[in-house]
């Protein structure tokens, strides 16, 4: 008869079938129907059966540092009593083969969402909850030729991206995804949308800004509060109270907001730095600007989730595996161990009425998770109850965040970091003592400067230019597209090869709208609706 509150532990061939307290989040019962479904089960009994081999592969992630063997022993250390098999390495690495990629993915994708509660702090914008999307491709691979091929090389390593949606206020995974860095950001994101819902405020840097992504994101309901490149023109459509003003990206009405933020460091050190942010909540009386301005900064929790991931757990190793199949399958069970950590640590901080989940050490719920795996302890409870886990991270909860700054370093030669200019931050981490933001009023002139909210002139200084003629054209007619061959025939010195390029980017500024195929008119007009 097993006690209340604890599970029961596998016995027999089955017994290293177990990942100590953290067996709690994922049954063998879960293990066994995931197997199923996916065709990863043993056709026989073996003495290394598939559940053990799903529970193998995350323990390997957790210990990334010793070989198959000592992982295995690792595993089996407290169940001496079963007299267990002591495989060698190929078996283990066929153990890898038989399971295959699809259960781990599965794993991973059924204990990946949203951890926190409504009442989390630290969570929430309003009744919008904070997530982000954000990407990273410093993931180095085995230099094997197989994964040269799938992955190609970078800095003279085939390299992965991987692309993740995260709750901010906890830092857990709501979804992820991962393959060559030749494929851009954007179009890894993508892949992630389906996971937004309208009651999400999504957080993004820059280069997430085309225009076609951020229709994609606001048609899923959920807002948008991003940073935009420094070579985006926003039309100047309606300017409002809070410094801020209305804009159009594409068919999307937008406002963006220009701040300067004035930091003051502990060793004197003074800096200035300026953020120009686009967000689809429009009403500036419900979402001020400098509330904003300061929500944004939530974005760099995803920072500190990679940080987790790529070096406190990876500890910045190279993967093991040699070949596309088995990177895949380690990068879900590293996702998925990194989520069951995430998932005891918020546990235990909601125990603490008003402890923001930011105060729970990764290092110190990673360590106790390898301990409870080598004395392979029953899994206590399940979620919202505390495990030994939990009490190890509440016995040492950090402090409440204090500002901190320095100027961005990467010892890596193979990122776009690694040379930077000097912006003026200083060189190691220090505290901020003073910080000061200032919402920057909408420049005077813009390529579009507004009379009323209908009706937008060009400035006149250089009325010789292309790009001013074609938008003279499609003025002269507002309600009708017009396609790029009569443009070019009206123009008379380009090509209509050549315009297409120069509509399509007057198209990415925003300053147009393409309606079809080679066809532009101007940006839609604000409605009403659209006024705050």
């Amino acid at each position: 008869m097993v006690p209340e509150g604890l599970i029961a532990a596998s016995r027999g061939r089955y017994a290293p079938a177990h990942l100590g307290e953290l067996g709690a989040l994922l049954p063998p019962e879960l293990v066994d129907a995931v197997l199923e479904e996916h065709g990863g089960r043993h056709s026989r009994l073996r003495d290394l059966p598939s559940r053990c081999g799903v529970y193998f592969v995350l323990a390997m992630c957790l210990f990334p540092e010793v070989g198959y063997g000592l992982v295995w022993r690792k595993l089996a250390a407290a169940l001496r009593q079963f007299s267990l098999v002591d495989p060698t390495a190929k078996a283990l690495r066929d153990l890898r083969r038989r399971i295959g990629v699809a259960p781990i993915r599965a794993v991973c994708e059924i204990v990946t969402g949203p951890l926190a509660q409504p009442s989390t702090p630290g969570v929430r914008h309003g009744r919008y909850r904070t997530v982000s999307f954000d990407g990273r491709s410093a993931i180095r691979l085995p230099d094997s030729d197989a994964n040269r091929v799938a992955f190609g090389r970078h800095g003279g390593w085939p390299m992965l991206r991987l692309m993740t949606l995260v709750e901010t206020g906890t830092r857990a995974l709501i979804g992820s995804t991962f393959g060559p860095p030749s494929e851009g950001e954007a179009a890894y994101a993508r892949r992630l949308l389906h996971l937004l819902t309208p009651d999400m405020l999504v957080l993004w840097d820059k280069g997430f800004d085309a225009n076609d992504f951020l229709a994609e994101t606001t048609a899923t309901g959920a807002k948008v509060l991003g940073r935009l490149k420094s070579n985006r023109i926003t039309p100047i459509l309606a300017r409002l109270d809070d410094g801020s003003y209305l804009s159009r990206l594409g068919t999307i009405a937008v406002r963006v907001i220009e701040a300067q933020i004035t930091v003051t460091c502990a060793d004197t050190t003074t800096f200035t730095g300026s953020y120009r942010l686009i967000t689809t909540l429009n009403d500036p009386r419900r979402h001020p600007a400098r509330i904003l301005i300061a929500l944004y900064h939530e974005r760099w929790e995803h920072e500190s989730a990679y940080y987790a991931l790529r070096h406190t757990m990876m500890n910045g190793r190279v993967l093991r595996s040699k070949d596309p199949a088995g990177v895949e399958q380690e990068m879900w069970a590293t996702l998925t161990l990194y989520q069951l950590l995430r998932t005891v640590m918020v546990d235990a901080v909601e125990t603490r009425a008003g402890t923001d989940p930011d105060r729970a050490g990764f290092t110190v719920a990673l360590q106790a998770a390898r301990d409870e795996l080598i004395l392979a302890a029953p899994a206590t409870g399940g979620l919202g109850r505390t495990t030994e886990i939990g009490r190890r991270v509440l016995d040492a909860l950090l402090p409440a965040r204090r500002p901190r700054v320095s100027t961005r370093k990467v010892k890596s030669t193979t990122v776009r970091y690694a040379e930077r200019l000097n912006d003026g931050r200083p060189d190691h981490s220090t505290p901020i003592t003073h910080l000061t933001t200032e919402v920057l009023p909408p420049p005077e002139h813009s390529q579009y400067t507004e009379t009323t909210t209908d009706e937008r002139t060009l400035p006149r200084a250089s009325p010789q230019r292309r790009s001013e003629k074609i938008i003279g054209f499609l003025r002269s007619e507002p309600d009708r597209a017009w396609s790029a061959k009569e443009l070019s025939r009206r123009l008379g010195d380009i090509t209509v090869q050549s315009i297409y390029r120069q509509l399509s980017r007057l198209a990415d500024r925003g300053l147009i709208t393409k309606t079809s195929p080679g066809a532009y008119t101007l940006p839609a007009p604000l409605t009403a609706a659209e006024i705050p």
